[in-house]
C-alpha cells in the first residue's frame, strides 16, 4: 500500500469537500482561497517516523530451560500457532527484562513505544504463575484497560495464545473480560467460576468494589490477589487519575494483599531530560499511582538497535558513496534484506527518521518525527549532501521508504521500515485581511496581528454569508474608558463574548453595494419583520432602530477615526445579510449557521468525511489483505465517542436515502415520479435487508 498516495488523495478528497460549501463573492478573495486550498496551505507537512528496531531478548523456550518459566509457556506462547509453521517466540531485551523483575516479585512500570510488545511483559509472568501455582485457585490477576477496546483485543490475543492449539480451545488458564459489555448469563459465570485472570476497566472495577453481588463473588475470590495491572497509565490524568489511584488503594485493602505485584504500561510518563531522569519521574508517578513505592531501577524502557551500519554525515566516505547510489540507483533499491541495508541512503534514512542518540550518552532513542518537505525537511537535507535538487530528494527519500516497507527481515518477519506518517489536519482555519478597499487589502491564513512589514495595518478574520458569500470582518468593539476612544479588535466569529467588556459585531466594507442611511433606502434592504405600518406608511419598529447598521469610519490600525475609510458596523449575532437580505430569527444566537470561515466545518463532520474517504480508498487497494483494509478511529471521552458514532450512522443513512432517491429519478427519466408513490419507489430502490 503507498501510504503517501493515500495521504494526497485524502487530502485532496478534504479539500473539495470544504470548498464545496463555502461561496466567496469577491473574485480576488475567492481566487486566494482557491489557490491556499491546491496548494495545501491549511494542512502541514506530512510527519514520517520509523518503527525502530528492539534490541533481542532470549526466546521462550531459553527462558523454560533457564528455569525461569513454566514448561508449558513454550507451548502456549509461540508465532503462528495456527499454522504448521509455528514458530518459537522471540522477545525484545525490555520483554525480558520485566519476566526478571516479575520472578524477583518486584513491581514495575514498563514505558516503551508503540508496537513494542507491552503487553506480553505482563501476560507472560501472569500465566507463568498460573502454571506454576495451579488453575482454578480463584482471581490471580485483574488487568485494567482505558479503554474497551483495548481489553476486547487483549481478549483476542489471549484465546489465539492460550487456547489455540488444546483440545476443545480450552487452555490450562482461564481468563474473563468484566467490562459491562457482557449479558448476564456471562457475568453470573464469572461470579460463580471466577476465571484466573480477570480483563475489566476502572469503572466496571469500581462497580466490582460496591456491588453486594460482585463483592461477595468476584472480589471474595480474589483474595491475595498476586497481579494487578494498569494498562496504558498516561491515560489517567488529574481527577481521573487520583480515582484510579484511590481505586488501587481500595482493592489492595479489599482483596487482602499487601504483596499485591503492581505493574504499570505506558508509552509516554516523561518524555524531558535524560533516560535516568525520565525513569526518576516515572517512579514518582508510578509510586502515586499505586502507593507502593517505585525506584527508577522498576522503570523498564526500550532498548533500541540499528538495523542498518551507522555513519556520521561528516565522513566524506559515507557521503561519497551516498552521491554515487543516489546517482546510480535513480529510486530503484536491492530486494535482498542484507544488500538492502548495507545501502548509505537506508542508512541515513534509519538516523533521520528512526533513531537518533541521547544527548551525552550512547543510548539509542527514537528519533523525533520530521517531514520529508519543507525549509526543514528531510529532502532539503538530503539535498545539501548530494548533488540534486530537494524535489528529487523527496522521490528517492518516499521511493526508500516504500521499499524498505516491502522487504521483510528474515529472522522477524518484520520490514526493514516499518513507518507511520501524521497527518494533521485543522477544522477551522480563517482568511485574515486588511481594513481597505476591496483591491488593495492584504490577504493571508497566517493568524497574526498586523500585516507584514506594516504594523500600522491590522489584520482580521473574515467571514462569508453562507447565502450569497458576501465577506465580513469578525471584530470586538473595545471602548477606552480614559480617553473614550473606540478600537476594532479581532475576534472568533462563534465567540459572542457574554462574559466581557467588549461587543462583538461586524464591519460591511462593500464599495458596490455600500449601506445608505437614507429612510427609503433602509425599508428596501432591512427584513420585513423589522417594519411596522403606520397610517399606511412603514417605517422602522422603534424596538429595532438601536439594531440597525450604522456607518463609521475606521482606520487600518482599527481605531474609529473621521478620516479613515467609510465601512458599516452591524451588531452581533448577525441578524441579516446587507448584501442579498437573507434574515435570521433573533433567538437564533449562533452565527455559525448564518456565516462560514473558510473551513469551519464541524469535528464530526470532518471525521466522518475524512474516515468515509479513507475507507473508500483502502477498499480499492490490491496490497493489503481484506482484513487488514480497515479504520481504527479514537476519541477523548465516552461523549465524544458516542457522538461520533451517531454522526456516521447518520451520514450513511442520509446517503443511502440520497443515493435511492436519485438512482429511482434517474430511472423514472422524463416522466417522473408523483409524490404519493415516492415513499414506495425510493424503498425498493434502497432494497434493505427486511431487518433493516
Amino acid at each position: 500500500m503507498d501510504v503517501f498516495n493515500l495521504r494526497n488523495q485524502l487530502v485532496g478528497d478534504y479539500a473539495e469537500y470544504i470548498s464545496s460549501f463555502i461561496y466567496i463573492r469577491d473574485q480576488r478573495i475567492k481566487q486566494y482561497a482557491d489557490k491556499i486550498l491546491q496548494e495545501g496551505q491549511l494542512w502541514p507537512d506530512p510527519l514520517i517516523q520509523l518503527n525502530p528496531s528492539f534490541e533481542a531478548g532470549k526466546t521462550i523456550h531459553e527462558l523454560v530451560a533457564e528455569g525461569l518459566l513454566h514448561h508449558e509457556c513454550a507451548q502456549i506462547f509461540r508465532i503462528n500457532k495456527e499454522t504448521p509453521d509455528s514458530k518459537i517466540l522471540k522477545l525484545h531485551k525490555h520483554q525480558e527484562d520485566a519476566l526478571r523483575a516479575a520472578a524477583k516479585d518486584q513491581d514495575y512500570v514498563l514505558t516503551t513505544g508503540t508496537g513494542s510488545g507491552k503487553s506480553l511483559a505482563y501476560i507472560i509472568p501472569i500465566v507463568d504463575h498460573v502454571l506454576k501455582h495451579g488453575s482454578g485457585k480463584g482471581i490471580q490477576a485483574i488487568i485494567v484497560y482505558p479503554m474497551n477496546a483495548l481489553a476486547n483485543s487483549q481478549l483476542n490475543e489471549l484465546e489465539k495464545f492460550i487456547n489455540l492449539g488444546y483440545p476443545d480451545h480450552r487452555g490450562p488458564v482461564r481468563f474473563a473480560r468484566f467490562t459491562g459489555q457482557e449479558s448476564e448469563e456471562e457475568r453470573e459465570l464469572i461470579r460463580q467460576h471466577p476465571p484466573d485472570i480477570l480483563l475489566t476497566n476502572y469503572v466496571m472495577l469500581e462497580l466490582i468494589l460496591t456491588r453486594p453481588e460482585d463483592r461477595e463473588s468476584v472480589i471474595k475470590s480474589a483474595q491475595g490477589l498476586r497481579y494487578f495491572v494498569l494498562d496504558e497509565l498516561h491515560t489517567y490524568r488529574g481527577r481521573q487519575g487520583a480515582d484510579v489511584a484511590m481505586l488501587v488503594r481500595r482493592l489492595r485493602d479489599a482483596v487482602r494483599s499487601p504483596q499485591m505485584q503492581c505493574i504499570g504500561t505506558s508509552a509516554t510518563l516523561a518524555s524531558e531530560g535524560t533516560y535516568a531522569e525520565q525513569q526518576e519521574k516515572v517512579a514518582t508517578v508510578a509510586s502515586i499511582f499505586f502507593g507502593t513505592r517505585f525506584t527508577p531501577e522498576q522503570i523498564i524502557g526500550e532498548t533500541l538497535q540499528r538495523a542498518t551500519p551507522s555513519y556520521s554525515e561528516t565522513d566524506t566516505f559515507f557521503v561519497d558513496a551516498l552521491n554515487e547510489q543516489i546517482k546510480r540507483q535513480e529510486g530503484t533499491f536491492p530486494s535482498e534484506y542484507q544488500e538492502f541495508i548495507q545501502t548509505p541512503l537506508v542508512s541515513w534514512i534509519e538516523s533521520n527518521f528512526g533513531v537518533d542518540r541521547e544527548a551525552n550518552s550512547d543510548r539509542l532513542i527514537r528519533a523525533t518525527p520530521i517531514s520529508i518537505t519543507g525549509k526543514d525537511g528531510a529532502a532539503q537535507k538530503l539535498a545539501q549532501l548530494c548533488d540534486r535538487s530537494a524535489a528529487d530528494c523527496e522521490k528517492i527519500i518516499i521511493a526508500c521508504l516504500m521499499a524498505g516497507y516491502r522487504i521483510l527481515n528474515p529472522e522477524t518477519e518484520f520490514p526493514v521500515f516499518a513507518f507511520r506518517l501524521h497527518q494533521f489536519i485543522s477544522p477551522g482555519e480563517n482568511i485574515y485581511t486588511t481594513l481597505e478597499s476591496s483591491n488593495e487589502r492584504y490577504l493571508t491564513v497566517n493568524n497574526q496581528q498586523f500585516k507584514p512589514g506594516d504594523r500600522s495595518k491590522n489584520l482580521y478574520p473574515i467571514v462569508f454569508c453562507r447565502e450569497c458569500g458576501q465577506e465580513y470582518y469578525s471584530v470586538k468593539i473595545h471602548k477606552n474608558e480614559e480617553d473614550g476612544s473606540v478600537q476594532f479588535l479581532p475576534r472568533d466569529y462563534t465567540d459572542l463574548l457574554k462574559n466581557e467588556d467588549d461587543t462583538p459585531a461586524y464591519i460591511y466594507l462593500n464599495e458596490e453595494h455600500p449601506w445608505d442611511m437614507n429612510e427609503d433606502e433602509i425599508i428596501d434592504r432591512i427584513p420585513d419583520d423589522w417594519l411596522e405600518d403606520d397610517e399606511d406608511i412603514k417605517k422602522v419598529k422603534t424596538s429595532r432602530k438601536k439594531s440597525l447598521p450604522e456607518n463609521i469610519r475606521v482606520s487600518a490600525n482599527g481605531i474609529q477615526d473621521h478620516d479613515g475609510i467609510s465601512v458599516t458596523l452591524i451588531q452581533a449575532p448577525f441578524q441579516f445579510c446587507l448584501h442579498c437580505g437573507v434574515a435570521y430569527h433573533s433567538r437564533i444566537q449562533s452565527d455559525f449557521l448564518k456565516l462560514t470561515a473558510l473551513t469551519s466545518s464541524g469535528r464530526s463532520t470532518s471525521t466522518t468525511i475524512l474516515s468515509l474517504a479513507t475507507i473508500r480508498k483502502l477498499k480499492q487497494d490490491g496490497y493489503l489483505e481484506p482484513k487488514a483494509r480497515k479504520l481504527l478511529s479514537f476519541t477523548d471521552n465516552r461523549q465524544d465517542a458516542a457522538l461520533q458514532a451517531g454522526h456516521f450512522n447518520d451520514f450513511v443513512e442520509t446517503s443511502l436515502i440520497r443515493t435511492a432517491l436519485y438512482q429511482a429519478a434517474d430511472k423514472a427519466g422524463e416522466k417522473g415520479m408523483r409524490h404519493d408513490e415516492l415513499t414506495q419507489i425510493v424503498a425498493r430502490e434502497l432494497d434493505l435487508p427486511f431487518e433493516q
